[in-house]
């Protein structure tokens, strides 16, 4: 790798931090399919986080929450007014293709080749058929989609959350999806492909993914602003979304909250 492409490469990590202030869960990421379940035990998330360092997340909750109020929120918001819905769904169907490279790897690694070729499958039609991504055409042709990341592939494999974090600008994690988020970034096939790209593709994309991202949970920061304990009620979505896609992974079925009424038109 040469100097230019490591330069590259941490130049795109630190635009992507700002991509991680919206909510990494199921109302801020690409349209997954919701089924109901038979009931199960309660998420242990649920009646008792790991959150030893409340004191220091909530503080840092306080200053993200201050920096989507008066700069990442004005800006979504702005977007939203200006664009119309169906310009709005391509670029979230878009950015969603983006992401399908780097889910068909940990796809693979959650040892799952039949979903990892339903998504290389998605990303090689939607990349070609459906206009760069514009359009999932995938979708209609049956291969449904999905999100995966390597804290979840983690998880798979029996690796606990750990302590729960909140990062300035990252928003919520946890000790163990801190990490694989790590992985992600370093390992994401797009970046690598685009690592001698002009820079401004890197600033582009990490641009584009915040705005969508937080346009597509607005739903979520509204009813935010509602809840008697905004924090509480951000750390349980997180745990409960992160507990989902750790099941989905071992084969379990995805049932997600939707805080969001905007869906994905097609």
């Amino acid at each position: 790798m040469t100097p230019s492409s490591i330069t590259g490469r941490l130049g795109l990590l630190a635009s992507l931090a700002l991509v991680c202030a919206a909510p990494h869960a199921a109302w801020a990421q690409s349209p997954v399919d919701v089924a109901e379940t038979p009931a199960e035990p309660p998420s242990p998330y649920a009646a008792a986080p790991n959150d030893p360092w409340e004191g220091f997340n909530r503080g840092t909750f306080k200053l993200n929450r201050g920096f989507d109020r008066f700069l990442i929120g004005p800006m979504a918001r702005g977007y939203m007014r200006v664009t119309p819905r169906v310009a709005r769904n391509r670029v979230t169907t878009f950015v969603a293709n983006l992401a399908e490279p780097r889910t068909a790897l940990n796809d693979l690694a959650q040892g799952r080749p039949r979903a990892a070729g339903v998504t290389a499958s998605r990303f090689l039609i939607n990349s070609t058929a459906g206009g760069l991504g514009l359009f999932d055409v995938g979708g209609k042709l049956g291969l449904e989609g999905h999100v995966g990341d390597f804290g979840q592939t983690l998880g798979r494999y029996g690796a606990k959350p750990g302590r729960y974090l909140v990062l300035p600008l990252m928003g919520p994690t946890t000790l163990r999806d801190g990490a694989g988020r790590l992985v992600d970034m370093m390992t994401d096939p797009v970046s690598m492909a685009t690592a001698d790209a002009p820079k401004m593709f890197g600033s582009i994309r990490a641009t584009t993914t915040v705005l969508d991202k937080r346009a597509t949970g607005d739903g979520f920061f509204r009813a935010l602003d509602d809840a008697a304990d905004p924090y509480a009620m951000m750390r349980s979505a997180y745990l409960q979304n992160r507990a989902d896609m750790v099941r989905q992974a071992k084969g379990g079925v995805q049932v997600l909250p939707d805080f969001d009424a905007a869906k994905i038109e097609p």
